[in-house]
């Protein structure tokens, strides 16, 4: 009973950060994203009867701790609609830092979802599939669809999944990271998501989202890029006000954070099509327009504190690749 599964990352569009219900990861707001192309997580489950306990490697490390325990959290779900007592063996990698602000959880808890439940057996519907996947990392949910992806808050456990609104092709964009610092950050997004609540500026961010989802969703589908780059850069700057305002305050920038975000400004008002975004960590997502994307990355590769440029397009979903 094995299978394999790769899924891509996502990066937040409009962010998921705060939960109603931070066992079952049920948000606050609802969010958009879009799957990374090029970079990607493979996750092998095999269930065995050999196995006295279920065990994780990651990127050829064997975890312990509260990373093991998600992941058998994820598991025991599948075990039980399965109705299979058997412990499992999960190797995954990725090709893309891990910790760092690049949703490598999500992509691997995505990876996580379909390869388990395919090893144990269940032939699940996308829908129940998000579900399973956003109980292990939230933005997992939106790893499981295709291209262009939005998440609804709902009301309840079963109606708070991911659904893609327009596929890859849609419209030709790229995401050029610039990586500030690849090390594992201070207070992970799972903390990040209990302390959002602390900040003054919190309330006031939930209750304008539907407004940013909505002229977000319209410019994706118009492919209207000024708009897109104007709402998704004011979402991102959002959340760090909210992070930065949380109780303890989190400051995930660094220096070259900073001259990042500051020249992307620059050569936008010089006429290059991009904007930045940043998850919950120091690296700066810069998107552009496919054909700008060589542009784009030889830019950031020149700025000081910039360790490497990683380049995406927009992918797919996640998809089986064994079992």
């Amino acid at each position: 009973m094995k299978a394999t599964a790769l899924a891509h990352p996502n990066i937040a569009l409009i962010k998921y950060w705060g939960n109603r219900d931070h066992d079952l990861r049920i948000p606050v707001n609802g969010s958009f994203s879009m799957n990374l192309e090029g970079l990607s997580a493979k996750t092998k489950v095999l269930f065995s009867e050999t196995l006295s306990e279920d065990s994780l490697i990651l990127n050829e490390e064997e975890i312990s701790g509260a990373g093991l325990v998600r992941v058998s959290q994820i598991l025991d779900e599948v075990r039980k609609s399965a109705g299979i007592l058997l412990y499992a063996e999960v190797v995954s990698e990725n090709n893309f830092p891990t910790g760092a602000g690049i949703a490598s959880s999500a992509a691997a808890f995505s990876a996580l979802a379909l390869a388990a439940s395919k090893a144990a057996g269940l032939e699940l519907e996308e829908p129940s599939l998000s579900i399973l996947a956003r109980h292990g990392s939230g933005s997992a949910c939106r790893s499981i669809p295709s291209g262009f992806v939005e998440w609804t808050n709902g009301k309840t456990d079963q109606d708070s999944y991911a659904f893609s609104i327009a596929p890859p092709e849609h419209w030709d964009l790229a995401d050029c990271v610039a990586v500030t610092s690849s090390g594992h950050k201070h207070i992970g997004s799972t903390q990040g998501h209990r302390l959002a609540e602390t900040s003054p500026l919190q309330k006031a961010r939930v209750e304008d989202a539907p407004r940013r989802i909505d002229i977000c969703r319209k410019a994706i589908l118009d492919r209207d890029f000024e708009t897109f780059a104007f709402i998704v850069e004011k979402d991102s700057d959002l959340m760090h006000a909210v992070m930065m305002t949380s109780n303890p305050a989190l400051f995930y920038w660094n220096p070259a954070t900073l001259h990042v975000m500051q020249s992307v400004r620059d050569w936008r008002a010089e006429g290059l099509p991009v904007f930045y975004t940043i998850d919950a960590g120091p690296n700066v997502h810069v998107i552009t327009l496919k054909e700008k994307m060589d542009e784009g990355q030889a830019k950031l590769a020149a700025l000081k504190g910039v360790q490497k440029v990683l380049t995406a397009t927009v992918g797919g979903a996640a998809r089986l690749l064994e079992g």
